[in-house]
């Protein structure tokens, strides 16, 4: 038999021995033995519970068992009186016995319900206590207290019984009144039972002679409960206090019930007659009244106490603890009622990477670590959580923010340690004034959005921000109508291999040929797809088309047709998981080989590392080349050299456009042609405009060039043209 299910076999053999005590004749000796031995039992029963399950209160069994101890002794000595001495004095020594049990069993429920202070069960209890005292005292207390008064010690036994069980039955409605365990439930069951046994006897006392068996199945069966409560697992467990209003329906019927029991005394018929029971029952009523209005005073500071704690949930970041969008706007409304209020808003810059890469967890770790540096920086200053990795401040009256700005961007420089790893999460700043809150809030956003596209730490609004902003949100609009109707093409750009400027490779460039507005540059087209992410699907289509044109034009010409086509891939690109997978499809596709096929991403997308890294190896294992366009022109071109696969260096114009002047250009030109050839990597100079500058590449070591001078972006390039100009 499992521990566990003791308590369930206990029960049931409690309830045949019980059964089985009815069988025996009534008022015979074996009857009164076979009684005590069951409520022996059950002493030691509930000192067994104890050792097996070995709970923080002991003390509140111990008490029990030796109430129960106290009542088999109280048996004993009675069935010494009868039996031996063959008397049925009343009162009697074994009375003492009897009623020392009652304390005991208060002493353990106490025990058991002392510490969970919580003022709406306390009060519930209270009102409960007086409900149902004031019945015991009505039908079997005062009757008893006016039968016995013609002897003072009879009178003091007999009022000892049922005021004792007065005080069990105070205990028993604080008991009831807490989300107890099995345990203290099968504990109220016992008191219970022993109550109504102890009440039942009394009644039927006072209306004529009675036999006690009649009885005796409360009795034994209120110590088969007591053990029961102790061999339960829960008995080891703490019970919780029920809070004011999470009482269950039962519970708030029975107080209920209770609190109407004073007015509804006034109903029944002979109660009330007399003096006493009417001072009983007003005292009651006016206790009951006053307990009531405490218990709703008690249920409205508890609204207000949860309405106070929602509205602190409601108007905070959960994460961050900093006052969220709700919160901000209120307070930007009040501030607009006085002055034109200023407002910062900040978005972090590759926070979205974190996420991706490292997960939510830290990304979570790293706006908890950045919000306290942001609050740090603007002290004073409210600061919100607008969502994401965006946040808004409330500047003082009189301040341009831009001290504030300088400040906030100081402070989120430096690298975030999580994890025994340090991030770079910047931050792009949008300062804006407005009378209306709304405008406000709005105008600072636009001014932070121009400000991350442009690379500036912070802007402050202007006009002309919103006519960009609605020129954007124009073509964002267009743009996937366009993609669908076919208005993009895909135009080439020669690379040439000198010295005979023979086309080697081509550059795929995308070109928007709008039905009104004609050719859309894409300077201002791709930003928009940057950001409302169609440049994934814009990309995949320019990928798949040039690697089907290159396919064509090497069954078509042969060996005049270029080896290779670049595609410029973006960051937005790289950071899909996917990404890698779909080039394989287009390959397959296809039947592109890997090897003539280039992918050409800036410095800027993979400075952050990560997945883009991540996905350029996977793409290097596929053998698509990797080419670094813009090269020279970031802040750790160099160092990505170490992390990034490269096998092309793509140097920008820049330093080409002043390549036949002495100078920095030219002896950074030469430095990085020397690079390239000491690392074996493959140098394309961009943006050749000029015979000048050709030859000045060629003298530097560039075999690779590409611009204006060989041949403009075209649907079809002249792949067998040769320049008069090229180097001898």
């Amino acid at each position: 038999m499992r521990r566990e299910n003791l308590w369930w076999w206990w029960i049931a053999a409690g309830a045949a021995a019980t059964a089985g005590y009815y069988l025996l004749p009534t008022g015979g000796l074996a009857a009164n033995l076979f009684y005590n031995g069951i409520g022996l039992l059950s002493a030691v029963a509930i000192l067994a519970g104890v050792r097996m399950y070995r709970p923080a209160k002991a003390a509140v069994w111990y008490w029990l068992s030796a109430g129960q101890a106290a009542s088999v002794a109280g048996d004993l000595v009675w069935e010494w009186y009868r039996w031996i001495l063959h008397q049925e004095p009343y009162p009697s020594a074994a009375d003492i016995f009897y009623l020392s049990s009652y304390p005991m069993l208060a002493v353990g429920l106490w025990l058991l319900v002392r510490g969970r202070r919580t003022g709406g069960t306390l009060t519930a209890a209270a009102m409960a206590g007086i409900g149902l005292g004031l019945v015991f005292w009505v039908f079997v207390l005062h009757p008893i207290a006016a039968e016995s008064a013609d002897s003072w010690l009879l009178w003091v036994i007999s009022t000892a019984y049922p005021a004792a069980d007065a005080l069990l039955l105070a205990i028993l409605v604080r008991l009831l009144t807490a989300r107890g365990t099995s345990s203290t439930r099968l504990l109220g069951l016992a008191a219970v039972l022993l109550l109504v046994a102890d009440a039942g006897y009394s009644i039927a006392s006072l209306h004529g002679d009675t036999d006690s068996d009649q009885f005796s199945a409360g009795f034994l069966l209120s110590y088969v409960m007591w053990a029961a409560a102790a061999l339960h697992p829960s008995m080891a467990a703490e019970a919780k206090p029920a809070a004011s209003g999470q009482q269950g329906v039962g519970q708030r019927v029975f107080l209920s019930v209770c609190t109407l029991m004073a007015p509804a005394m006034l109903f029944i018929p002979d109660v009330g007659d007399n003096t006493v029971d009417r001072v009983a029952i007003g005292m009651a009523s006016a206790a009951l009244v006053l307990l009531s209005a405490a218990r709703m005073a008690g249920l409205i500071r508890q609204v207000q106490a949860k309405a106070t704690e929602l509205r602190q949930i409601a108007m905070h970041d959960d994460l961050t603890g900093l006052p969220n969008r709700r919160y901000f706007e209120q307070a930007l409304t009040r501030a607009a009622g006085t002055e034109r209020p200023r407002v910062a808003f900040l978005g972090l810059d590759g926070f979205k990477n974190v996420n991706d890469e490292l997960g939510r967890p830290v990304g979570d770790q790293v706006l908890v670590l950045l919000a306290a540096r942001i609050v740090g920086a603007a002290p004073g200053t409210l600061v919100a959580r607008l969502g994401g990795d965006e946040f808004a401040l409330l500047l003082p009256g009189g301040d341009t923010g831009g001290q504030v700005a300088e400040r906030l961007v100081a402070a989120l420089a430096a690298p975030v340690e999580v994890d025994g790893q340090e991030l770079l999460v910047g931050a792009s700043i949008g300062l804006a004034k407005a009378g209306d809150p709304v405008e406000a809030l709005r105008r600072a956003e636009t001014a932070m959005h121009a400000a991350k596209e442009t690379g500036e730490p912070y802007r402050h609004w202007s006009p002309a921000l919103d006519e960009r902003a609605g020129e954007h949100a124009r073509i964002g609009a267009e743009l996937q109508a366009a993609l669908h109707a076919g208005h993009f093409r895909v135009v080439y750009q020669p690379i040439v291999a000198m010295p005979d400027a023979r086309v080697t490779a081509v550059e795929a460039l995308v070109r928007w040929e709008h039905p009104e507005r004609g050719t859309v540059s894409p300077a201002q087209f791709v930003p928009v797809a940057e950001r409302n992410g169609l440049i994934v699907e814009l990309g995949a289509w320019i990928m798949r088309t040039a690697c089907e044109q290159l396919v064509r034009w090497q069954a078509e010409l042969g060996p005049d047709a270029p080896e290779r086509v670049s595609v410029n891939v973006s960051a937005r690109q790289l950071a899909r998981p996917e990404f890698p997978g779909m080039v394989a499809d287009i390959l397959a596709s296809t039947g592109l080989p890997a090897s003539c096929l280039t992918v050409e991403v800036t410095e800027t997308a993979v400075f952050g590392g990560g997945q883009a890294v991540t996905a350029l190896h996977h793409l290097r294992s596929l053998g698509v080349r990797i080419a670094l366009d813009d090269f020279g022109t970031g802040h750790s071109s160099l160092g990505l050299l170490h992390t990034v696969p490269v096998d092309v260096l793509k140097v920008d114009k820049s330093f080409v456009d002043r390549i036949t002047e002495a100078g920095r250009h030219a002896v950074i030109a030469s430095a990085l042609i020397q690079v390239s050839q000491g690392l074996g990597l493959t140098a394309v100079a961009e943006g050749v405009e000029t015979a000048e500058q050709a030859q000045a590449l060629y003298a530097l070591g560039y075999r690779l060039l590409q611009g204006y001078y060989f041949g403009k972006p075209a649907a079809e390039p002249e792949f067998t043209r040769r320049s008069s100009a090229s180097p001898a």
